[in-house]
């Protein structure tokens, strides 16, 4: 489904786990570049006022429904996608990079949550290697001079795929800016999944996501900040129903 953003659109394009494995194998396997995002209601609504994020977004090879209403809505809308959210795609990401024996890199969080999931990841994945380790400082300008910094910093180490966890819309602009000043390396921007495998953070309980009730556990834990993220989201709700009834309408013979 083709999501509209003010003047452009955004598309998942990768239906599943599985299709996005094979596709960021042949990338590094050809030791081409390439940009993942994960799509869910709070970018929509990001996209729809932030011009740069939309110049961003449109720079992604890939994108993947992150969010039980993205999936909903795309197959109300007759394109059967399924839930890719970014935290659930680091694991098997990071087995597709040691297998092709590319060392990955870190960017984004802090430094004990970057150490911790290296170590976790590193103990649970025969081969993997984590060359870099980088937490921007408060501040960070995604497309700015420190930008240039860190991805000169993830070449020199030999970084092939970069996690990027630096929340939306400043992780998918540093995407973006490292996908065109190095076209051959791999960014995947994955939100708090570092931050789950160092224990930094707690997710949801698996019974909790299989609810589709991820959401609601996190707001409740921080309803201050989540809050109005939500309300701007299911404000937006009814738009994309009436939209996904009409692309699914059009497409009938």
């Amino acid at each position: 489904m083709e999501f509209h953003t003010g003047d452009g659109a955004v598309r998942v394009n990768v239906p599943d786990l599985a299709a996005l494995e094979r596709a960021v194998a042949e990338r590094i396997d050809a030791r081409a570049g390439f940009a993942v995002a994960t799509l869910n209601l709070d970018h929509l609504v990001k996209l729809r006022s932030d011009q740069g994020f939309r110049v961003a977004y449109a720079a992604h090879d890939l994108v993947t429904a992150d969010g039980n209403p993205i999936v909903w809505l795309s197959r109300m809308a007759g394109r059967r996608v399924s839930l890719v959210p970014g935290s659930d795609a680091i694991l098997p990401l990071v087995h597709v990079a040691a297998a092709a024996g590319a060392p990955v890199g870190f960017v984004g969080t802090t430094a004990p949550a970057l150490d911790g999931a290296a170590d976790y990841l590193e103990r649970r994945v025969p081969g993997l290697r984590v060359a870099a380790r980088i937490a921007p400082a408060m501040g960070f300008d995604p497309e700015g001079d420190a930008a240039d910094a860190v991805l000169d910093a993830l070449e020199d180490a030999g970084v092939r795929l970069a996690f990027v966890a630096l929340g939306a819309p400043k992780q998918e602009r540093f995407a973006a800016h490292g996908r065109r000043r190095l076209p051959g390396m791999g960014f995947a921007s994955i939100g708090a999944g570092l931050d789950f495998f160092a224990g930094t953070q707690v997710r949801a309980p698996v019974p909790v996501r299989a609810a589709a009730m991820e959401w609601a556990w996190r707001a409740a834990g921080d309803p201050r900040r989540l809050g109005p993220r939500y309300a701007a989201c299911a404000a937006i709700l009814p738009g994309l129903v009436t939209e996904a009834i009409e692309m699914r309408r059009r497409s009938e013979p």
